[in-house]
């Protein structure tokens, strides 16, 4: 039963079916009767919250508060910014009608051509028209200023090709929109969400990233300068974890929302917008797991701790479980989170293998003989080994470990992505090297032709052009022409 538990595929055999068989078997998700759409099943949805119980307080802490808007947008909002129309036009979800009724055949139900809408609802594929247009009626003056919303909600775009937390046709994530009286203001914003979504990236879930701008081609739709955060997963290709946009005045002059400055002139707001998604899930999975499952960052684990029992009998059982409560009680007084699993109806090997592939940090092994010896089994995931502690070390054991766990995991990634990053100098050279992944330092001319054509050739992006990269001088590998400085080429997702 064990085995038939953890039979993934190998990640070297096919990544991509290593992948969708560990979303389903470690109990993450799975796809719905809709076509292109997910449902969450608990373990993957406890993941999802501990994600959004954390960067919530830490958007708080900055003083943002959570709103809600509503779902439905009027298709003439989309008309007024020309770019943002643009960039969703395809991916968008119409509503049409508002009523059914019974088929006169007997067949079923139709939708009745008497209830149309005298103007269509796009079903919310992003925020800002619906949001700018609700602020105008919220900002007069500076003093109004500036709005800090963050929204939680789900968002429909039609994708036609889908991969469970990876791209779905509606996904859910948290969208923050907010006006500032000065361009000033809304830059430095901008900014700060970037470096609260790096380190939630980095010190919760053990991920390293890249901070750096898009391109202009690589922008959101209806964005002055958009930033991101881009990791490398095990197959060699990037994802892009969260990005943040400065919005300029585009949204606020497609609505018309003036306000009186201190120097009593009317001007339009200043906007940012930035946002994470369900895709973070994809991330967490794909940075770290391995052919034994999940291997989950303590500090987004459902539960840090899992405890199992090996017993012969109800006797033995009942010993175990009050030498235990108290160890419980105290891990999670301490606030560590616990689970002990007592349950009769799966043996003991079931529920290690079951663990394993859920990617528990943590397992803590008690039988008959570790009580006669006053000793616990502690095993760690992340490397797949035991130790046997005394009973009294336990609590200091597992506090130690479970930071030590956390700093390995992000240093497995930083230093898988430093062994997967490579400074190019030729194309012929980019061309051979983008065929085994990775991140890919070269010279680019700035152009977006330039762009394009290596996008076309070879399937690779331009991720970012990072904040810390090397701003030596170069020749663009394609052209020759003049570059400023390196920036980060990969295949993504």
């Amino acid at each position: 039963m064990a085995t038939e538990i953890k039979e993934l595929t190998s990640k070297k055999e096919n990544y991509a079916k290593w992948y969708n068989d560990l979303v389903i078997k470690a109990e993450l998700a799975e796809n719905s009767a809709v076509r292109g759409c997910m449902v969450i099943k608990p373990y993957g949805y406890s993941i999802w919250e501990r994600i959004q119980r954390q960067l919530d307080d830490m958007f708080k802490a900055t003083g943002h508060e959570n709103a809600y808007f509503p779902l439905f947008i009027p298709k003439s909002f989309f008309s007024r910014e020309s770019e943002h129309v643009e960039g969703f036009a395809k991916e968008c979800a119409v509503v049409t009608h508002y009523r059914l009724k019974n088929d006169p055949s007997g067949k079923g139900v139709i939708v009745d051509p008497d209830a149309a809408l005298e103007e269509e609802l796009i079903v919310r594929p992003t925020s800002e028209t619906i949001i700018w247009s609700t602020y105008k009626n919220w900002i007069q003056s500076y003093r109004d200023l500036p709005i800090l919303c963050n929204q939680w909600a789900n968002v429909v775009r039609w994708e036609m090709r889908t991969r469970l937390f990876l791209r779905t046709a509606e996904f859910l994530w948290q969208e923050g929109h907010t006006a500032h009286a000065t361009r000033e203001e809304a830059e430095e914003e901008t900014l700060r969400m970037l470096d609260i979504y790096s380190d939630f990236a980095e010190n919760y879930m053990a991920l390293p990233v890249l901070k750096g701008v898009k391109t202009a081609s690589e922008r959101f739709a209806g964005a002055i300068d958009t930033y991101c955060i881009e990791a490398l997963m095990q197959d060699g290709k990037a994802l892009q974890a969260g990005t943040s946009h400065f919005l300029g005045q585009n949204f606020a002059k497609a609505f018309d929302v003036q306000f009186l400055n201190k120097e009593g002139k009317r001007d339009y707001v200043w906007a940012t917008s930035w946002g994470v998604s369900t895709r973070l899930m994809g991330a967490l999975i794909m940075a770290h797991s391995d052919d034994n499952g999940l291997v989950l960052p303590p500090n987004l684990a459902p539960y840090q701790v899992v405890i199992v029992p090996v017993y012969k009998n109800d006797e033995q059982l009942a010993q175990i479980n009050a030498k235990l409560q108290p160890l419980i009680d105290e891990l999670r007084a301490s606030g560590i989170r616990v689970k002990y699993d007592n349950s009769q109806n799966k043996k003991p090997g079931w529920k290690f293998a079951e663990y394993e592939l859920k990617g528990v940090p943590v397992r803590l092994t008690m039988g008959a003989r570790d009580m006669e010896n006053n000793t616990i089994e502690i095993a760690r995931r992340d490397m797949l080994t035991k130790q046997t502690v005394d009973f009294d070390r336990v609590m200091t054991t597992v506090k130690t470990l479970l930071v030590d766990v956390q700093k390995n995991i992000f240093q497995k990634a930083l230093d898988f992505r430093a062994s997967q990053t490579f400074t190019i100098e030729t194309y012929d050279e980019f061309k051979h090297k983008i065929e085994e992944g990775g991140f890919l330092l070269a010279h680019w001319d700035g152009t977006a032709e330039t762009e394009t054509l290596i996008k076309e050739e070879t399937k690779a992006t331009i991720r970012c052009i990072p904040f810390d990269g090397d701003k030596t001088s170069g020749r663009c590998m394609v052209t020759g022409k003049p570059s400023v400085g390196r920036v980060v080429f990969a295949r993504s997702y």
